[in-house]
């Protein structure tokens, strides 16, 4: 098996000028991190989304900055090739630059992740440009940004109307000029995110955006089927696991209580 080797900023950035498409899945622990890491994933992402598929949480917007401290440490500790980027919560880059820095720096310093993401556009590219200024890497986020839930009055599609796509467009270059490596481009037109993938230099990810992005993302949990309070149209299931973990649990259940497990085997004499 040829050997793959480590994945930093730079070499995703490249993977954009070579064509290769860029692979993104999430992880909160070490198990889940050391699997998608040995299966050549690229960029391995501790997302906020843990609110939901971890905590059984609506929203993310709850996740602490300690929490993705807590499982970006343990993911990171399992990886040895991807790329692992940290998402900051609600509230942990907004209120200032300054404190911006201190939360993205203690993140960078605790957990060994080799980027940070955060979401929006504009009112965040002067923010962008100090983190990338004093060397933390940062990766972008446009159209459903799930922090700005109760603000656009659910999950609907961003990015229809031309003022929004529009801005859009300026805010994707606005990110780029910023210092950005990367931008996930969520739940938007697939010809939209055509059109900002082609307008900047820098890989787009896209998560219900079409194929024309650079690479894509989704929630491990979703595309495995162990999520099932909803399924979003843009995931593919490529297995059921909720499924088969809960016949395995309750085959477990019939055994013990018939006296099948454990047997003369499985004990000790």
């Amino acid at each position: 098996m040829a050997i793959i080797p480590q994945h930093t900023t730079k070499t995703i950035v490249a993977m954009k000028k070579s064509g290769e498409k860029i692979t993104v899945l999430t992880a909160y622990d070490y198990l889940f991190g050391k699997l998608l890491d040995e299966a050549g994933i690229d960029i391995i992402l501790v997302g906020d989304s843990l609110g939901n598929v971890v905590q059984g949480k609506s929203t993310t917007l709850s996740v602490t900055l300690d929490e993705i401290i807590y499982h970006t440490k343990l993911v990171r500790r399992a990886v040895k090739r991807a790329l692992v980027v940290a998402d900051m919560p609600f509230l942990s880059y907004q209120i200032s630059e300054e404190d911006a820095i201190r939360n993205c720096g203690r993140v960078m310093k605790e957990t060994g992740a080799e980027a940070i993401k955060l979401e929006g556009g504009e009112a965040v590219a002067e923010t962008i440009h100090r983190l990338t200024s004093v060397g933390i890497p940062v990766m972008g986020h446009l159209g459903l940004t799930p922090q700005s839930v109760h603000q656009f009055g659910g999950y609907q599609l961003r990015g229809k109307e031309k003022r929004e796509a529009q801005q859009m467009k300026r805010d994707a270059k606005l990110l780029e000029q910023s210092g950005c490596f990367a931008i996930v481009l969520e739940k938007i037109p697939s010809s939209l995110a055509s059109a900002i993938t082609k307008s900047v230099s820098i890989p787009t990810i896209g998560i219900g955006a079409g194929k024309q992005c650079d690479g894509q993302v989704l929630v491990t949990h979703d595309m495995l089927g162990l999520f099932e309070e909803f399924t979003p149209k843009f995931v593919r299931k490529y297995l059921n696991l909720s499924q088969d973990i809960r016949s395995a649990f309750q085959h477990y259940r019939d055994d013990v209580q018939k006296g099948k497990f454990p047997n003369e085997k499985e004990s000790f004499s």
